[in-house]
């Protein structure tokens, strides 16, 4: 259910802003993104595994908290992920 330690990194490559960054608002949508798409998956084939329903709806708060910060901060970055990852924003 989670992402390999590859994958995770591969994201953050492909979004980070500069070589050290690891947690800007743009590569934690990235990553959670990511994250709920694979459990999404999962719920769909564990319909009764509410312990997983409960971290879903939890990452999705935090991905739209973060979405509107970056809102608020870089419009032309959150329009790429958007782009990227299929959000709505």
């Amino acid at each position: 259910m989670t992402l390999t330690k590859q994958s995770k990194q591969k994201i953050i490559k492909e979004n980070q802003i500069h070589e050290q960054d690891t947690g800007s608002a743009s590569v934690q949508i990235a990553v959670l993104s990511q994250k709920i798409s694979k459990l999404s998956k999962h719920l769909q084939i564990n319909k009764k595994d509410n312990h997983s329903k409960k971290g879903l709806l939890r990452m999705v708060a935090q991905r739209k908290k973060l979405i509107n910060y970056l809102k608020n901060t870089d419009e032309k970055a959150l329009q790429e992920l958007a782009k990227k990852y299929s959000l709505k924003v």
